[in-house]
């Protein structure tokens, strides 16, 4: 009787560690980078907030979520999402704990070495992104050049 009271008491403190506020914005960002290149659709826009912004490179690209997902639908629907692998990523959180904003270095085999930012608020207690900005810095001694070829593309 003794062994199966031991035993029963080892399972009760077998429980998974709780992630810290870091973890657990980590774990959010991470699958959705995943959910983002295996197309996986629904696990990828369940992680936004309802009202959330996605700025894509191109100064034109502004997308609130439902318009993103229109235009995602259609990419994911052939299998084929986008693989953002990030390499660093630094968190910061509100005072009250509510809000959490990073910022990575990413890399895209299209784009190459890329930055992301972003904001998570908490949503019914989860994670949810609310903005994320992807961007590819431009080393500050080829800025004129490509300020020159943007003006002249306008």
């Amino acid at each position: 009787m003794m062994r199966v009271i031991l035993l029963l008491s080892s399972f009760a403190w077998a429980r998974p560690p709780i992630p810290t506020p870091t973890q657990a914005v980590n774990m959010v960002v991470d699958t959705w980078h995943e959910a983002a290149s295996k197309a996986d659709e629904a696990t990828y826009f369940k992680l936004f907030a309802p009202d959330a912004v996605f700025l894509g490179t191109d100064g034109t690209e502004r997308w609130p979520v439902a318009e993103f997902r229109k235009y995602a639908h259609q990419r994911f629907a052939t299998g084929k999402g986008w693989t953002i692998t990030p390499k660093a990523r630094r968190v910061s959180f509100s005072p009250d704990g509510k809000v959490a904003w990073f910022d990575e270095d990413v890399v895209n085999a299209k784009w190459g070495p890329s930055r992301g930012s972003g904001v998570l608020v908490q949503i019914d207690g989860l994670w949810k992104i609310a903005q994320y900005n992807y961007s590819v810095p431009i080393p500050n001694d080829l800025l004129p050049k490509v300020v020159d070829m943007i003006r002249a593309a306008k």
